[in-house]
Parts: C-alpha cells; sequence; structure tokens
C-alpha cells in the first residue's frame, strides 16, 4: 500500500497531508506534513514480527494487565549511528523509516504489547486470560535525533495533532474502545530512545483509571467549574481557549493539565482556535519543566479523551506528570504510593503553580 490523501482536518489554515506506505515487514508507515511525501522509499529490513501479548486479570485490584515477553529485547539505547527513528540515508542502515526525510511519522510498533491479530492466552484455572487485542504506534516528531516538544516548534506541534486525530479515528474504527498518546521522556521515565517521539496505545477495553474518570464525569464532575475556581491563582495561562494550571488535587508535584475551557470530548471535538491553543501548550509546558529543573525534565504526558462512542459530559485533558521535585531530585514512586495507590506530594499544587508561572 502507498496512497496519499489531504486530511480532512487543517489546522493553522494550512492543509495537512498524509502518506501511507506498507514496510517490507507488513507494517504501516503514516508520514504526515505540510507538503505532500514523494520521496522514494530506500532498502529496508524485514524482520521477524511479535503479534502482541496477552492480557490477565488482576483479582483484587479489579484491572487487566498485558503480559509482552517479546518486549524484553526491544531496542535499548542505542548509539547515534544506530538510531532507528532517524531517516534512512543512502548507503547507511536501514531504519524504521525508509525514507531519506520527513515532517512528522507514525508507524505500528515493532515491539507492540496489543495486536490486532493477538491469539493467544494462557489457560490458567481461576485466571481470567485472553489475547491483547488492539494497536501500538510509535510516533516520531522529527526527523532530528535531539529535540523536543518544544523546540519542533508550533507547526510541527499542529501537525502532530492532526496525526492524533486521525489515528484516533482510524483505532476506534478497528474496533479499539480507548485510544492513548503518550510521552514518556527522559532516563528517569525509563526511556530506551532519545530520538524525540511518541507513543499510541489501543485498548480493546476502557483501562480502570480512564473508566473511573469517565464514571466521574458521568456522575457530574464539572472540569469547567474546577477551571474556573482554579484560575488564576493555579493557572499558567490560556491560550486559544485552552486554560494550562496545576490540579489543585495534582498528586505530582509540578503536575500540569491542559483543558478546553468549553467542554470537549476529545482533540477531533475542539475548534481550530482550540487546538492551534492546544499546540502552543504543548510546547510551553516542556519548556517551562526545562527551565524550572534547568535540565531536560523527565516527564510522562498522555492525552485523556473519551472513549470510543462518547460518554456523558466527559471533559478532554492532556495531562503532565514530570518526575522531578525540584533540580536533580527524582519523585520515586515507592512503597506506599505503589502499595496503596496514595501519593505523598511534596509541592503544594499552589506553589508549583507560582514557580511554573515564574519560568
Amino acid at each position: 500500500m502507498n496512497d496519499h490523501i489531504q486530511l480532512a482536518r487543517s489546522i493553522g489554515g494550512r492543509p495537512i497531508h498524509r502518506r501511507s506506505f506498507t514496510k517490507a515487514d507488513g507494517r504501516m508507515l503514516r508520514l504526515y506534513g505540510r507538503r505532500a511525501h514523494d520521496l522514494e522509499p530506500l532498502p529496508q529490513l524485514a524482520d521477524d514480527l511479535a503479534q502482541g501479548g496477552e492480557l490477565r486479570y488482576h483479582p483484587l485490584r479489579g484491572e487487566w494487565n498485558v503480559y509482552a515477553a517479546h518486549r524484553q529485547n526491544r531496542t535499548f539505547k542505542p548509539s547515534a549511528a544506530e538510531d532507528p527513528l532517524a531517516p534512512s540515508l543512502p548507503g547507511g542502515p536501514a531504519t524504521e523509516i525508509p525514507f531519506s526525510d520527513f515532517e512528522l511519522a507514525v508507524f505500528d510498533n515493532k515491539f507492540a504489547a496489543f495486536h490486532p491479530s493477538a491469539a493467544r492466552a494462557a489457560n490458567l484455572a481461576g485466571i481470567a486470560a485472553e489475547p491483547a487485542r488492539g494497536g501500538c504506534d510509535v510516533v516520531v516528531y522529527d526527523p532530528a535525533s535531539t529535540g523536543n516538544l518544544f523546540t519542533i516548534g508550533a507547526d510541527r506541534r499542529q501537525v502532530l495533532i492532526a496525526a492524533l486525530i486521525d489515528r484516533y479515528e482510524a483505532l476506534f474504527a478497528q474496533g479499539c474502545d480507548y485510544v492513548l498518546p503518550f510521552e514518556n521522556r527522559g532516563d528517569e521515565v525509563g526511556v530506551t530512545l532519545h530520538h524525540p517521539h511518541g507513543q499510541i496505545y489501543g485498548f480493546e477495553r476502557v483501562p480502570l483509571v480512564q473508566q473511573r474518570a469517565a464514571d466521574a464525569f458521568a456522575g457530574g464532575f464539572d472540569l469547567a467549574g474546577e477551571i474556573a475556581a482554579a484560575m488564576p491563582e493555579y493557572g499558567l495561562g490560556e491560550d486559544g481557549g485552552i486554560a494550562a494550571f496545576v490540579p489543585r488535587f495534582a498528586r505530582f508535584p509540578f503536575e500540569v493539565w491542559l483543558a478546553p475551557r468549553q467542554r470537549r470530548e476529545g482533540p477531533w471535538d475542539c475548534t481550530d482556535e482550540e487546538l492551534e491553543g492546544l499546540a502552543h501548550w504543548l510546547g510551553e509546558v516542556t519548556r517551562r519543566y526545562d527551565a524550572l529543573f534547568d535540565q531536560s525534565a523527565a516527564t510522562m504526558m498522555a492525552f485523556h479523551a473519551a472513549p470510543r462512542g462518547g460518554s456523558s459530559q466527559y471533559h478532554f485533558t492532556v495531562q503532565f506528570y514530570p518526575l522531578l521535585r525540584a533540580p536533580g531530585r527524582v519523585k520515586y514512586l515507592a512503597s506506599v504510593e505503589q502499595h496503596s495507590g496514595v501519593f505523598t506530594v511534596d509541592v503544594m499544587p499552589e506553589a508549583a503553580a507560582m514557580a511554573l508561572r515564574g519560568v
């Protein structure tokens, strides 16, 4: 497969194109950008691929966890010359992207925990288990091997958001009930590839945390009202109808949420102005973390949108969980947090908001 389309949703007043390309090993590569991509592919590798893991139900926690033993041998901190997320170059090693240039790339994860064709699960007496069906994408923000959501620029962040909306639609259509775009950043989070990138997981069922959020919204929690009550004391600012704020109930020191002032179910539901505001804050929060901690700040970021088919009163957010509580000091999730789910927060949310506003 090798086709080109212009996405129906454009951001920033200019069209966004997608090229879909089937790699030699059968995985799909999607190239997004302001310009239609027309380069010829370079030689590729065709390695054996895993077809996903399995899910097992935890009877005391009420959650399904994924077991994917093949991920134990995934790529681990390669040298710059062996960067699998870089463009392939003539005469150089074959990478995941068999083209000499691109703007933004999304491809099927070679080490996918979830896969649409997953078919095996253990037969364990008394323990529910099933194949881990779904999808796993890798999202490469930029051809350059260094950078972050701030340095790639506002235009590339707009392309990223359009690509995420496109993948939401595709994964929902594939049968995933929940889609989670996310980014792990920094050694403290366990990142094994430093090329600026994120991921997308498509789940066949709604994960427990996201189901609890959907239930809370359906039960009457009003995030728009909470934002109004929190601003401006807990706010970083507002752009295009998107508020950036430290939740008054934050669990991580310097946790930040982005959310439209008006309730939206997901980025697909936002206005163009809101998506431009979201693109701004994705970069600005990243910049402020790096400035506040005086280093490339380890962060876990994810889009929290409604499940497939919508959810009553659901309000879309993007949530940033930094893994630092001060420059050079990691916020470890140790025994109490891991065993009880009760977090000990070292920095008061109002103090965190003030510090981030001052950067």
